[in-house]
């Protein structure tokens, strides 16, 4: 079983990508040959200014190590820093039709959002298919939103192997454990985001308890005092139980038992301390890598070393398989 997954550079990481992605990778660690990505070259479509990718690159790295990732066991590596992404995307674009994208949900709405949107959005999914493809992957751990993408890393997999032989493992979906979707926490109609432009909308990993009391104290509910577990009627209370219960352990409706008579402030109350207590240790170890200015680069070198390893190969296989003609000596002088 090899598993691989990726996260954009492209904002702050938030309670929300530790419970649906961080704590779960950490577990898959154990069970799994883990590889997982820093996605700089997909943040590129974001319109992230320059200085915010480079930061938040080593900074999701280490809170992927402060959150209990063992550099020892699953590879951590940015994804610019191994070119066989970019360079099987180009072919894997001449795989994909481009009905495929249009289709693609995630890319729609962008477009009616802002019709000027850049041509990389258009392409992303061919790049993520290339991502997963280049390793061999078996397991992909995604959510409902990723879900149509990996669709398409599948079916390019199979057209191609289809075409040229069997280069590609087809790999399968690694459905997130039930709970696992965190809402927005002023608007429980939408997904918790790092992108969105409102902080409010969410508890960033390095925010100190001051922060995290004010933000879940003003998160959205409704105007019933009682506590009860109803997505559809209730969303607001909805997400803080769904919340509660992924770093609790405990069952949504245990809790909305617990906390039926207490009402909305003691929920909030609790919460705030679970969440605190939940990010104390990650942000000291976080305090703690970062003390050592040049540990997380190393950390990243060593994981493209090992991310090369095996993706170079598989580019060499499929450039074969294309009739792509291999460098020689000579060629590579004359350049």
């Amino acid at each position: 079983m090899r598993v691989f997954s990726a996260v954009q550079p492209s904002g702050r990481l938030h309670i929300g990508n530790y419970v649906g992605g961080l704590a779960q990778f950490v577990r898959l660690q154990h069970a799994s040959e883990a590889i997982y990505c820093i996605a700089d070259l997909h943040a590129l479509t974001s319109g992230t200014a320059p200085e915010d990718i480079r930061a938040h690159t080593r900074e999701v790295a280490a809170l992927y190590l402060a959150s209990g990732l063992d550099p020892g066991r699953a590879t951590l590596f940015v994804q610019s820093h191994v070119t066989a992404h970019a360079q099987l995307a180009w072919v894997l674009a001449c795989t994909a039709r481009v009905g495929e994208l249009m289709r693609m949900t995630q890319y729609k709405a962008r477009r009616d959002e802002a019709p000027n949107t850049n041509a990389g959005l258009f392409e992303y999914p061919i790049l993520m298919a290339a991502d997963i493809l280049l390793y061999a992957t078996t397991h992909v751990p995604v959510g409902a939103d990723q879900k149509q993408h990996l669709e398409l890393a599948r079916t390019l997999a199979r057209r191609f192997n289809q075409r040229y032989g069997p280069v590609f493992v087809v790999p399968e979906p690694l459905m997130p454990e039930a709970g696992a979707r965190i809402m927005a926490l002023d608007n429980p109609a939408e997904k918790m985001s790092k992108s969105s432009p409102r902080d409010a909308s969410r508890v960033h990993l390095l925010d100190g308890p001051d922060a995290v009391a004010a933000k879940i104290r003003g998160a959205v509910t409704d105007s019933f005092q009682n506590i009860t577990y109803d997505p559809t009627g209730r969303p607001g209370l909805a997400n803080l139980l769904t919340l509660y219960a992924a770093l609790s352990g405990d069952t949504v409706e245990s809790l909305a038992s617990r906390f039926l008579a207490s009402g909305h402030e003691a929920l909030k109350r609790s919460l705030t301390d679970l969440v605190v207590a939940t990010l104390g240790p990650l942000q000291t170890r976080y305090a703690e890598l970062t003390a050592d200015p040049g540990l997380v680069d190393r950390v990243l070198a060593e994981g493209a070393v090992r991310a090369r390893a095996i993706a170079d190969p598989t580019l060499v296989e499929v450039s074969r398989a294309v009739g792509l003609l291999a460098p020689t000596a000579s060629s590579a002088l004359a350049r």
